[in-house]
């Protein structure tokens, strides 16, 4: 097999000349010396802002897929789809801007460039002047927001003058890109007229005519015992044979006869004949199998004024395509004639009773799906959207701006309300909602915070008012390995349920945007090798725009088992013959002789290559390789959860041959040793997964059964009477099944993560990927032995997460659960409960506490790691007011759970990298992107870019030490010598290097600031804390910094180091660490990754001091100092005017901190 690494060049070679192939072309030389194509405005001006346009567009992040070298430099659109996915650039972009990397336009260089927003970018270095080469550029593109339809036309006239005819209406669509609308510009109905007179082929028909037919599924397998009818005649005429055909005597060959088709399980099928010969026509009727309704659309939330209009927009799919809808406020179902049935609820004239909750449900022939529900927010006239008054906001303070106190001080700087406002009257009912506004920021003031020998300048929310809001736009970014070996899964392709996106790095890496009004992110994960299974995973993300990081493990295919067609066999499920202490097998597979088919229902005969890979629930590590989130639509259309005895995947071929084959007639023996809980042998039912929804659906014969029967029969080993539960299935496309039992006992459970283990309310982490394990049974308890039966996940947001389980309320320990919690990679520590747990630590009040037997992972090994914990999940009970707030709540009151305030219940984790701080001038919360603030002195510069700078900092001595970035303006004349931030970090110790470690200290990247007017290069100053002083600088970063003047001011303190912030997005071998992202949290998290390994494309948790460093400095111990029973026995009269001295220093710094910083809303620590 060829190395994958040629094949990289080979594409962007391609892709490069691709660009390069009309450089030369007429039209395209008129956007010479010009950065921007489309509508292009003076290129010496920066780019218009996002209300300048009048297309509903946005730009896109930066990209630079290439260096200046050889021809020049080419940042062609195919290599950036290339590299970054697909899905970062639209279909069609509308305009192309470039601008080298220090920011500058091309005209403003002087040099002769290319573009083409069809194409991309590219700049010849023979074109220029001579002496001259291309700079290095980055691009980005300006895309057009989703198309929308416009209203629907009038009905059309029916067409026909007698009989059922049918008419049409039409809508057109609304895009300035023309990139097509989802859905059908048309829509047809069902119109009668009289009946027609006199006789026609369908009713009267012709003796020595035949029509000859087949049923068959859209892969081509035929279709016994379908019922079908023709045109006119009622009832049902003939069925389809074994084969799946049939002969109707006496059809006219030239009628075009209408012939439709219907099955169980299968949607209806209609087709017209066509004459094959003079007597005889032919027709095949294609069947689809029925799927459940799916919404791909939900409701959006939304805030009106009082006699304004409002849309909800509602849309599903399915097999059959719902055309069906019911729309409920407050749960109250809405009359179809008054509103319709339609996939559009429209209220006009609203009134403030309309206000509360909108869900809508789809139905088709399968069943129905309910929406989430949306919030109506009816203001009255008068009524402000949006309090002026900002909210409280905490922030810590450096430690030295503290309280004389060991308790940090913390700093109200305020906050918007995160709430929509209406928009502008006669704005457009879209169901995008594309004018809509929120509650920003209006008006900054600034404040002083005198500290210990200096000032600290802040920015705090004066004024919060109507604004245009953001775009949210959820991230997942993460990394495909192998379940068993951690191997990276190289140029996986990447599908959101059907469709493919792209495919992973060579290191396993992916980034997903998550599409608009997702409810849940279905990605399948497909190794182009085979050798694993397909990895179908619900991954959850944050609807408010911030980044989340998932590490996806695949499962590697089971060895083959050769088989014989005409004699099939049987593949045991779980077990390992070869190992004495495995776990027996569950059960087993059961291939029928004669039962292989190819796809399109041929029977195969000849040798089978059988591959049975199962997911073993009594393997507590199998989980993190298992499929899907466990869940299925419920009569009533909801998400219900699942309970698994294991599931499989099956891969049936014939040797050497890349075609799958089918099993028709499977079936699946369960031990019924291992089904011991009450009720769940009668419930026990096989399903499969849907990988386009990532839910599970029954898996039945074709009476749609798809429980399992008793069976009593001999063991083959003890011959002793065993009973076993027998179920059919199917192999066909869907080769992932499930053992399952569906649950109704179902709560929530209420986890908070936080920066540090104080738990200080200001300090809660959003973005932590919060898993939960139902593990049954709890020691003791004689249920299913068995490890785990469901796994979920939650993302936390500014309130916590609320993650679903399982619980009982008559046995507390009838489930446990196994809870963990990571951020980007990094495992959170849970709050201990060693040697006993308190109500204090863990946040959960008693007597509840004790009922729920908190125990965190290391309670009876300190040896062990500390990132989990167990617990009982106990149904709180009715009456029990310390079990009414929480940690528990029951299915119905997610609400309770979601709106919870911090001092409820609650169980805790921290993160274990707490030794950091970071101040900015400009508050932003990284959790939440919609809070930036347009601010020069704004850290993040872009809130739709974010590019995360690290500089490594090796320490050579006996410990670690806190190291500081102070961040200050640089070469820009408004921000020059003006705090941006603080960034504290402390060093980490290298593994095999006692005497050596590292800190990957944050500062702020060098490059245009918010105004997009102008660069500034940052002035970089890093201080170790104690004796240190710097011995090294990297040499290519010194090389860098000379050749890119000015140079830092030069004071030769060799106890910091300084530096203006480059430009360029530098790498390992100077030292310095850039990624560029949609979300800053994430952004951060890779760059300390690739920091800690030393690499620019790695990631590692384990530090390398040795390894990509820019500075280095030595430090030692300063001398001890005598303690304070020493120095009364050596010099007594000394020693008490020290205390007397240094204790009047301490009050009266008190009193100074405490009278200049209250005004300011300086607050002791909580």
């Amino acid at each position: 097999m060829a190395s994958p690494l040629p094949l990289l060049c080979l594409c962007i070679a391609v892709a490069h000349l691709a660009g390069a192939r009309d450089a030369t072309s007429t039209e395209e030389r008129t956007a010479a010396a010009r950065g921007l194509l489309g509508r292009p405005p003076d290129p010496s001006q920066p780019s218009p802002a996002l209300e300048d346009w009048e297309e509903a567009s946005e730009w896109t992040s930066w990209f630079n897929v290439d260096h200046p070298g050889g021809d020049g430099d080419f940042e062609s659109l195919a290599a950036i789809r290339f590299y970054y996915g697909p899905a970062r650039v639209c279909p069609r972009p509308l305009a192309l801007e470039a601008r080298t990397t220090d920011w500058a336009l091309p005209a403003s260089v002087g040099e002769r460039v290319h573009a083409n927003p069809a194409r991309g970018f590219w700049c010849l270095n023979r074109e220029q002047l001579r002496g001259r080469r291309c700079s290095n550029y980055h691009v980005r593109f300006r895309c057009p927001l989703e198309a929308a339809w416009g209203a629907w036309g009038a009905w059309g006239l029916c067409s026909k003058s007698c009989g059922p005819g049918r008419r049409l209406r039409r809508r057109s669509c609304q895009s300035s890109s023309g990139d097509p609308c989802p859905g059908s510009p048309q829509e047809a109905q069902k119109c009668v007229r009289s009946r027609c007179p006199g006789c026609s082929s369908d009713t009267c028909g012709c003796p020595d005519h035949i029509l000859l037919g087949s049923v068959v599924t859209p892969s081509g397998r035929q279709l016994a015992g379908a019922r079908v009818f023709l045109g006119a005649r009622p009832g049902i005429v003939t069925t389809s044979d074994t084969h799946g055909t049939f002969r109707v005597p006496g059809v006219c060959a030239g009628s075009q006869a209408n012939v439709s088709a219907q099955m169980n399980g299968f949607s209806a099928g209609t087709a017209q004949a066509h004459a094959n010969s003079s007597n005889s026509a032919v027709v095949t009727v294609v069947l689809k199998e029925l799927g459940k309704p799916y919404l791909l659309k939900h409701p959006e939330s939304r805030v009106r004024e009082a006699g304004q209009k409002v849309t909800f927009c509602c849309k599903a799919s399915g097999t059959p395509m719902p055309k069906k809808y019911s729309w409920f406020h407050n749960g109250t179902l809405l009359d179809r004639r008054q509103h319709g049935s339609g996939p559009h609820l429209e209220l006009r004239g609203l009134r403030e009773d309309q206000a509360g909750e909108y869900h809508c449900k789809a139905w088709n022939e399968a069943g129905a799906a309910r929406s989430r529900a949306a919030q109506l927010t009816v203001l009255a006239p008068g009524q402000p959207a949006c309090d002026p008054r900002p909210q409280e906001h905490l922030i810590k303070l450096p430690d030295d701006c503290g309280q004389s106190s060991d308790s940090p001080a913390y700093l109200d700087v305020g906050l918007c309300a995160d709430t929509r406002c209406p928009g502008p009257v006669g704005s457009s009912p879209r169901c995008g909602d594309a004018g809509s506004r929120c509650c920003s920021v209006v008006r900054l003031e600034s404040r002083e915070i005198r500290c210990s020998g200096y000032v600290l300048p802040v920015k705090v929310v004066a004024e919060c008012g109507c604004r245009k809001c953001l775009p949210r736009r959820g991230l997942v970014r993460g990394r495909v390995v192998a379940a068993d070996s951690g191997e990276p899964l190289r140029f996986a392709n990447i599908l959101l349920g059907r469709a493919p996106i792209g495919f992973t790095s060579y290191q396993g890496d992916f980034t997903i945007e998550v599409p608009p009004a997702t409810e849940r992110l279905v990605v399948t994960f497909v190794d182009p090798s085979g050798e694993f299974v397909d990895s179908v995973r619900v991954l959850p993300f944050d609807p408010r725009g911030a980044g989340v990081y998932h590490e996806v493990r695949a499962l590697r295919k089971a060895a083959a088992v050769l088989l014989d067609a005409e004699r099939g066999g049987a593949i045991p499920l779980g077990g390992a013959e070869e190992e004495e202490a495995a776990a027996p097998a569950l059960g087993e597979l059961v291939l029928p002789p004669g039962t292989f088919r190819y796809p399109d229902g041929r029977p195969y005969a000849g040798p089978v290559e059988a591959r049975v890979t199962f997911v073993d629930p009594r393997d507590l590590a199998s989980a993190s390789a298992a499929s899907s989130d466990l869940r299925f639509l419920d009569s009533s259309g909801e998400l219900a959860p699942l309970r698994t005895y294991g599931m499989f995947a099956v891969d049936l071929r014939a040797p050497g041959s890349a075609e799958q084959l089918h099993a028709a007639r499977a079936a699946v023996r369960v031990d019924a040793e291992h089904v011991r809980m009450p009720g769940h042998a009668e419930a026990l039912a096989l399903w499969s997964l849907e990988p386009e929804t990532g839910l599970w659906e029954v898996e039945g014969d074709e009476q749609g059964e798809g429980g399992f029967r008793r069976e009593e029969a001999a063991a083959r080993v003890r011959r002793e009477e065993r009973a076993f539960l027998v179920g059919a299935l199917t192999v066909r496309e869907r080769r992932l099944f499930n053992l399952d039992v569906p649950e109704r006992r179902r709560c929530f459970v209420k986890v908070r993560a936080y920066g540090t283990d104080r738990f200080a309310p200001a300090e809660q982490v959003q973005g932590v990927v919060v898993t939960l394990l139902n593990l049954e049974p709890a020691p003791g308890f004689t249920g299913n032995p068995r490890a785990w039966g469901r796994f979920d996940s939650a993302v936390t947001g500014p309130n916590g997460a609320c993650v679903p389980a399982f619980c009982d309320a008559e046995r507390p320990d009838a489930y446990t659960a196994l809870v963990t919690a990571t951020l980007g990679g990094e495992e959170l520590e849970a709050a201990p409960s060693r040697p006993r747990a308190t109500a204090a630590t863990v946040g959960v009040a008693q007597p509840y506490l004790e009922r729920l037997g908190y125990q965190r992972t290391d309670h009876d090994d300190p040896a062990l790691k500390r990132t989990g914990f167990r617990v009982n999940l106990a149904r709180p009970r009715a009456g029990r007011e310390s079990e009414a707030r929480g940690p528990v709540y029951p299915w119905r009151r997610l609400r309770d759970c979601e709106d919870a305030p911090v001092t409820d219940s609650h169980f805790r984790f921290s993160r274990v990298e707490a030794d950091k701080y970071e101040y900015d001038v400009v508050p932003f919360r990284e959790g939440a992107p919609a809070s930036w603030t347009g601010d020069l002195l704004a850290w993040w510069p872009n809130p739709q870019e974010f590019r995360a700078c690290f500089l490594k900092v090796r320490l050579l001595g006996p410990q670690e030490y806190m190291v500081r970035s102070h961040n200050a303006g640089g070469t820009h004349a408004a921000t020059r010598g003006r705090l941006y931030g603080l960034r504290d970090t402390r060093s980490v110790r290298h593994p095999e290097r006692p005497g050596a470690s590292a800190a990957c200290v944050e500062f702020k990247c060098g490059g245009m600031l918010f105004d997009q007017r102008q660069v500034d290069r940052t002035l970089v100053t890093v201080t170790p804390q104690g004796s240190c002083r710097r011995v090294a600088v990297n040499t290519l970063l010194q090389d860098y910094l000379a050749r890119h003047p000015p140079l830092a001011p030069d004071d030769d303190d060799l106890t910091t180091f300084a530096m203006l912030a480059p430009l360029d997005a530098l790498g390992h071998n100077y030292g310095v660490y850039t990624v560029t992202d949609q979300s800053p949290r994430l952004a951060k998290e890779i760059a300390i990754g690739r920091c800690f390994d030393g690499s620019s494309d790695g990631f590692s948790r384990e530090m390398k001091a040795d390894a990509g460093t820019a500075v280095t400095f030595q430090c030692r111990e300063p001398p001890a100092r005598p303690s304070l029973f020493q120095r009364l026995l050596e010099n007594p009269e000394s020693a008490l005017g020290d205390i007397r001295r240094e204790m009047g220093q301490a009050t009266r710094v008190a009193q100074t901190q405490a009278g200049d910083t209250d005004p300011f809303g300086v607050r002791p620590g909580q």
